[in-house]
């Protein structure tokens, strides 16, 4: 039988590089994104890969949006036997700059936009008796990156929400797995930037040097170890095409050796070292 994908956050990147790859192993997809006037980068892509994906519109900040799509899906399909939580927004700033907004928006779009899907799917996965869920989260909802504060916060919460959930749904039939991507060419990445705030002159004479130094030394981190999205979608099929899988995986050789390193110190301060060595 063929197994019913939905995937969030699909009009770019990892999610519209998921939602083909997906297709192309065996599933029926339902590729969700906020704004279907966006959805032509995906239709051409599907096309190129000779499959077929079902676009609807699911916006992750809104109860009522969440829960018409997934009411429409299960009428359609009957079950959805895969998530792929996708959609998620960043943020590049001093704590000092940070608005209340810009911190409720991460909190909206990271974790609530997840929690809100996962809470809508679990009743009918858990009366079918199975379903995997597949959330991508970040290295940074492990390993806190400065002038992250507001974005790391919101993948750590991510992190929370699933490792807890993770004992429960097992016994109910049904997978938690992490994807926890490191640098990622995307379009997702330009946004971040975009997002930098002018700084006031005492903030700059305060943050200037080292956000300079931290986005040089990210930027330079890109070039040498980044990932296309379409490397992570290939693990993200991979895990799902996985009949025990695990928790957590990370998509590359490096982001597992940072993983790594942060378990072995139970004080955290290798890890604190570790993530302001891109600063002066």
């Amino acid at each position: 039988m063929i197994k019913c994908a939905l995937v969030t956050g699909t009009s770019t990147g990892i999610g519209l590089e998921s939602a083909v790859a997906l297709a192309k192993a065996g599933f029926s997809v339902v590729a969700t994104m906020r704004d279907l006037s966006r959805r032509a980068r995906l239709d051409a892509r599907a096309s190129e890969e000779g499959v077929v994906v079902d676009v609807r519109e699911l916006d992750v900040q809104s109860d009522a949006s969440v829960n018409q799509c997934v009411r429409d899906v299960l009428a359609q399909y009957g079950q959805v036997d895969l998530l792929v939580n996708n959609a998620g927004a960043g943020y590049l700033g001093t704590l000092e700059q940070t608005s209340d907004d810009t911190m409720r928006r991460m909190m909206d779009v990271n974790f609530f936009g997840v929690w809100r899907v996962t809470r809508a799917l679990v009743p009918s996965m858990r009366r079918a008796g199975h379903g995997h869920i597949i959330t991508v989260t970040s290295i940074g909802g492990l390993l806190g990156q400065p002038f992250n504060d507001a974005y790391c916060a919101s993948k750590f919460a991510v992190e929370g929400f699933m490792e807890s959930l993770a004992p429960v749904a097992e016994r109910i039939g049904i997978h938690i797995s992490l994807i926890e991507p490191g640098a990622v060419h995307s379009e997702f990445v330009a946004s971040v930037m975009d997002t930098r705030e002018h700084l006031t002159p005492e903030l700059h004479g305060a943050y200037g040097d080292m956000l300079n130094a931290y986005t040089k030394a990210a930027a330079e981190a890109y070039q040498v170890a980044g990932q296309t999205s379409a490397d992570v979608a290939a693990c993200i099929a991979d895990v799902a095409m996985t009949v025990a899988p695990h928790f957590r995986y990370q998509t590359s050789e490096m982001i597992r050796g940072l993983v790594a390193r942060k378990y072995v110190d139970p004080t955290g301060d290798s890890v604190v070292k570790l993530s302001g060595a891109r600063l002066p």
